[in-house]
């Protein structure tokens, strides 16, 4: 026999070792490796469609997160708008409401300035008044000075009213 050809009774040794480890394996081993790989290849499973389903959980999220940016988005829109027309409608309130407060005060500053006119002229014609009686009285001294003037000038006046 050489190094490479096996011996018979080598060959029965090792077929018998074989068939009665492959029994033990069988009897004792077999079922539970196997029982062990399902249930790994059930929680691979198990696993695998969990994943799918968080993964379309947070696609649906991810949409609604999108939906209520976009809501969001829009109501912020209406908001600014609105906040702007109110603004407007403000700014254009006080803008009547000073125009009509200028209005107004410039109507009052036509009557005070008409009022002080009315009462300046008065003054200047009680004073033009004034000052033509005295000027009168000055000219009336001077030329009635003498009695013969005098007694014309009532001549005069007594004429003149009876014409009257």
């Amino acid at each position: 026999m050489g190094i490479i050809e096996p011996g018979i009774g080598l060959l029965f040794w090792m077929t018998l070792t074989f068939v009665v480890l492959l029994f033990l394996l069988a009897k004792f081993a077999w079922k539970p490796i196997v029982n062990a790989v399902n249930d790994r290849e059930t929680s691979i499973v198990d696993a695998l469609n969990q994943a799918t389903l968080a993964r379309k959980e947070m696609e649906t999220l991810k949409e609604d997160n999108e939906r209520i940016i976009r809501e969001a988005k829009i109501e912020r829109d209406a908001i600014l708008k609105e906040a702007r027309e109110i603004k407007d409608r403000i700014v254009g309130e006080a803008k009547d409401v000073a125009k009509a407060e200028g209005d107004r005060m410039i109507e009052a500053a036509k009557q005070t300035i008409e009022t002080e006119k009315n009462a300046a002229m008065a003054d200047i014609k009680t004073q033009i008044g004034a000052i033509s009686v005295n000027i009168a009285e000055s000219i009336l001294k001077q030329k009635l000075d003498n009695s013969e003037a005098q007694n014309e000038l009532v001549q005069n006046y007594l004429n003149q009213s009876n014409l009257n």
